[in-house]
């Protein structure tokens, strides 16, 4: 018989294998939360701070705090161009985090592509680190799931430009490792642009104990692939697929693909190859799953060039404004998903 064993945040008696050791109540919460395991609590630098470490920037407002630091709206006179300051909490006892750091901003500016939030500089001031991002004027994918499902054939359009981004990733030898609706951003022109790339690790390299510890999952619980919990070091670009293939599920359903899931099509009235895609893409088995993701592109793009359109949507007032939840269309940049 199993013995159960205390939740990882909470102390609640959870199964052995829970995944991440994790009660389903703190899942859900860290997943509300986008957390990805980073310290809490760290408060923002103020305003006034930030405006004396950065003259070279008009800092316009603050737009998000989290476990990796905060983010500000700023501008660069200069250029008269508006711009996501991400300023990273930093723990002075930490003796491997300058190697994280510059390990993330040279991953970041491998990332040059139109689906991916772009980097524009980073660095250090006063002790201070910092990345200077592209600002997305738009929303992100959670943001229109907030209202449910998503008509199929608006769920259909962001996947290719998802895919695109990762084929990207993926050759310059990139995992993300955190694909999920809180990292993937549509602007005001329907642009789809992925974010957060900062826990991303270089496929190939070897663990370093001193950066991200041997064994350390990375990642958000519920989106993550089977191997990125049970063997972290050993996490390919087929878990970034996997991903994807949880958040097609839900922007079909509106539900996770939890347990015994129904497939697709038992839930929304959509071509039945769409369970397809959506079922190879989640194959606890890597081997079993596309390999590349183009593949998912070709795929999806095959079935939805005839899906039908789906009848009595629990949906319609998105769908009537477009897919576009109205009055709440603001900015947001890569660095604010990954600090909210």
């Amino acid at each position: 018989m199993n013995h159960l064993k205390p939740c990882n945040r909470c102390g609640r008696h959870v199964r052995p294998d829970a995944p991440d050791g994790l009660c389903p109540g703190c899942l859900i919460e860290m997943n509300l939360r986008g957390d990805t395991g980073g310290p809490e609590g760290a408060a923002p630098l103020p305003m006034e701070e930030v405006a004396r470490l950065f003259p070279d920037l008009e800092i316009l407002s603050l737009l998000g705090i989290g476990g990796m630091g905060s983010v500000y709206k700023a501008r660069q006179p200069k250029i008269d161009r508006l711009v996501a300051l991400k300023v990273l909490s930093s723990d002075p006892e930490d003796a491997g985090f300058v190697e994280r750091f510059t390990r993330e901003a040279r991953t970041l500016a491998k990332m040059d592509h139109p689906n991916v939030v772009t980097l524009y500089n980073f660095g250090e001031r006063e002790g201070v680190f910092y990345f200077i991002m592209e600002l997305v004027d738009g929303i992100t994918l959670r943001d229109l799931l907030k209202d449910g499902r998503l008509k199929p054939e608006k769920a259909l359009a962001i996947v290719p430009p998802v895919c695109a981004a990762l084929e990207f990733a993926h050759g310059k030898g990139v995992v993300h490792r955190d694909i999920k609706p809180e990292n993937i951003l549509i602007d005001r022109d329907g642009r789809v642009k992925v974010a957060d790339f900062g826990i991303a690790r270089l496929a190939g390299a070897a663990p370093v104990d001193n950066l991200t510890g041997r064994g350390e999952v990375l990642g958000t619980a519920h989106y993550m692939a089977p191997e990125q919990v049970e063997s972290p070091e050993k996490v390919d670009h087929r878990a970034d697929i996997y991903a994807l293939g949880v958040v097609l599920y839900e922007m079909l359903t509106g539900e996770l693909p939890l347990g015994k899931f129904p497939h697709p099509s038992a839930k929304v009235q959509i071509d039945v190859r769409l369970d397809e895609v959506v079922l190879r893409a989640l194959e606890k088995d890597p081997g079993r799953r596309y390999q590349q993701a183009g593949e998912v592109r070709a795929a999806t793009e095959a079935a939805s060039r005839t899906a039908p359109r789906p009848s009595g949507s629990p949906n319609e007032k998105n769908e009537k404004e477009g897919g576009r939840p109205g009055g709440r269309l603001k900015l947001f940049a890569f660095a604010f998903a990954f600090a909210a």
